[in-house]
Order: C-alpha cells, then structure tokens, then sequence
C-alpha cells in the first residue's frame, strides 16, 4: 500500500500527555489504507503497540514497517496486523519516545521512503517503489501474476528490489515480520 513517513526520537522524561496527544494527533493523520513508515531513531522504546494498531486496523490500513520497536505483541499478532520491526520490547515509549513530523519523506536502512511511495511486503523483506514508478511496476507484477501465478509476480517485485537504492535487507537490519 501507499506509505506514510512518520519520524521521532528519543526524548527521556517528556511530558506524558503532550507525547500521546501528538502520537495520537499523528495516527489521526493517516490516510485509510496507508502503511505508516516509522524513522524512530531509537533502540530502546516501543513505537508501536496495541492502541496504534487498533487504531490503524480501524482504518483498514493494511500494516506498518517501523525502524523501532513493537510492545504487544501477542495481541497483535492475534489480531493478524502486519508489523515489521527491527525489535520487541515491554518498555512503553510513552514518556521515552516523542513523534516529531509525519507526511514527508524519511530514511530507512539508506533507503527514502517518501509519503505516497508504495510498499509491498513479506516475511522476507520490504520493497519500496518510488511513486513516479509504481504505475510501471505493478503492471509489470500484474503480467507476472497472470502469466506465471502469485509467486513469479511477487519474485518480479523481487528482482526490481535488488536496486539497491530501493529495498532494505530486512535479516541484515534484524527486522521482523510479527
């Protein structure tokens, strides 16, 4: 589906309302059907967890791709919401964690993920395709599928991702699908 940059960073001991009242104004933000693309710039906190996917879920978004960490994870697997994360943790970010900007562009793995670029995602990995290009390469996948069935389609996204400029290694950065 479409992306949906969001960016943060650490921020230890900020004011508990003001930082869920800014997570929430941001989940508020998110079209329907879009995949919100988190740059926490964090390796402690838990960016996502069972109210942020209750919420997305609510808004027939399709999933989400953090560069931080998930909480909850059991709840949601058991609500079958794609999360992929680069780890699990208890630790809540809320007053560890501050959501700073949303709808631009961020940096993932040295890959630019720019709102309204387009993701398509498995257990092995995130591809990104830039929004200039989507049209052409989902035509190219939608031939694949009707000439060769579900995986040739999902192998053609395969090979236009090894650009290096456009997918992230996901097992190289320890990121996993829940």
């Amino acid at each position: 589906g479409p992306a949906f940059a969001v960016e943060g960073r650490p921020c230890a001991g900020a004011d508990y309302d003001a930082t869920i009242r800014r997570i929430l104004e941001m989940l508020g933000a998110v079209p329907a059907g879009a995949v919100p693309v988190y740059a926490t710039h964090d390796d402690e906190a838990a960016q996502f967890g069972e109210l942020s996917a209750t919420a997305l879920q609510a808004k027939s978004c399709p999933g989400v791709v953090l560069d931080g960490g998930c909480r909850d994870v059991g709840f949601i697997e058991s609500a079958g919401f794609p999360v992929f994360c680069r780890y699990a943790t208890p630790q809540d970010s809320v007053p560890r964690w501050e959501c700073s900007d949303w709808g631009h562009t961020v940096t993932i793995g040295g890959v630019e993920v720019a709102t309204g670029d387009w993701l398509v995602a498995d257990a092995d990995g995130v591809v990104v395709i830039p929004a200039t290009l989507r049209d052409e390469v989902l035509e190219k996948a939608v031939f694949a599928l009707s000439q060769h069935g579900s995986d040739r389609a999902f192998q053609a996204l395969r090979a236009y991702a090894e650009r290096p400029d456009l997918s992230v290694d996901l097992r190289e950065k320890t990121i996993f699908w829940i």
